[in-house]
């Protein structure tokens, strides 16, 4: 019997592989992770994994829809496990950390756009730019 996350892999079709499931499972333990910090907690677990294998492995994951990409402006492709909704995401201006934003709707594509330009939406991104608690506070200091 397979364990649960070999087991979604199967039924999304992808053939089973050791480095699928310790990427899978890093991307799961970290949220908005980067290709990097999964290749260090994948060699922590497991030894080696170039950091190719890596990309290879996620873009796998993100293609079967077992993980979602996400790429703000002038920061690096961060990668989650959160997929089931049409979530959106705060990001720090100042340390670049990341926090999901529920949709304020409840339901895809979560924005109407003004004009479509005959396009069936089906997911919406936002992102949100700001100041974290953290940094805030560090500059009213």
């Amino acid at each position: 019997m397979l364990t649960g996350q070999a087991a979604l892999l199967r039924q999304h079709g992808l053939r089973v592989t050791a480095q699928r499931l310790a990427v899978l499972r890093a991307v799961t333990a970290a949220s908005h992770v980067t290709a990097d910090a999964v290749a260090d907690t994948v060699r922590t677990e497991a030894g080696s994994i170039s950091l190719q294998a890596v990309y290879d492995a996620l873009g796998v994951l993100v293609e079967a829809g077992l993980v979602r990409r996400i790429q703000p402006a002038g920061s690096p492709a961060r990668f989650e496990a959160r997929v089931s909704d049409n979530h959106h995401h705060v990001i720090c201006r100042f340390c670049g950390r990341v926090s999901d934003v529920d949709c304020a709707v409840g339901y895809a594509p979560c924005l109407t756009a003004a004009d479509d330009h005959g396009y069936v939406i089906d997911e919406a991104e936002v992102i949100y730019w700001g100041r974290c608690p953290q940094c805030a506070s560090e500059v009213a200091t």
